[in-house]
């Protein structure tokens, strides 16, 4: 038997209310955090708790989707995903993707991505991914042209962290060019 939501490396799953710490932890790492979206006071441990105890609780929808990455041996979360700004009329989507500091180019990222991809074109019908990345996250940018994005524009000076303005790379794939890329 063999399951949509595992890759070669990573697995897709639904939070859990004992993943609270891991996560906690990541938040130490401000750059990666800022990557991301943006910095925040820190929270307490029982504010992270509450929070993964609630997600834990939530019901998923079947198109904007919050999994938490987990290696796919130990099953332990190195990261996690959402989609959102879901365009059902249009079949768009775009995505967010944080992966742990300690656990950064291992190639968790890209196979998460792939599963998602996988799911969202094959299962749910969408025809185009449109992840947006900061431009100073060089990670980031790398992982989207390995993947075979094709960088479709940018916002100029849209996002402010760390003293500083930085612009926004708009990157795009389509259904076909995924299935020519990552489907055998």
């Amino acid at each position: 038997m063999t399951s949509a939501w595992v890759g070669q490396l990573v697995r897709l799953r639904a939070i859990e209310p004992e993943d609270w710490e891991t996560f906690h932890s990541f938040d130490e790492y401000s750059d990666a955090v800022r990557n991301g979206h943006q910095l925040h006071p820190p929270q307490s441990a029982a504010q992270a708790r509450k929070w993964a105890a609630e997600l834990a609780e939530r019901t998923q929808d079947l198109d904007e989707v919050r999994l938490v990455i987990a290696t796919r041996e130990g099953n332990t979360p190195v990261g996690m995903l959402n989609t959102h700004g879901v365009d059902r009329v249009h079949g768009t989507f775009s995505y967010g993707i944080g992966i742990g500091t300690p656990h950064h180019r291992k190639g968790y990222a890209g196979d998460a991505v792939v599963l998602l991809l996988r799911y969202m074109f094959f299962e749910r019908r969408f025809q185009k991914a449109e992840p947006r990345v900061y431009g100073s996250n060089e990670g980031s940018l790398a992982l989207h042209r390995r993947l075979g994005f094709v960088e479709e524009g940018r916002r100029r000076r849209c996002h402010y962290a760390n003293g500083r303005y930085d612009d926004e790379v708009l990157f795009g794939m389509t259904i076909e060019e995924f299935t020519e890329r990552h489907v055998s």
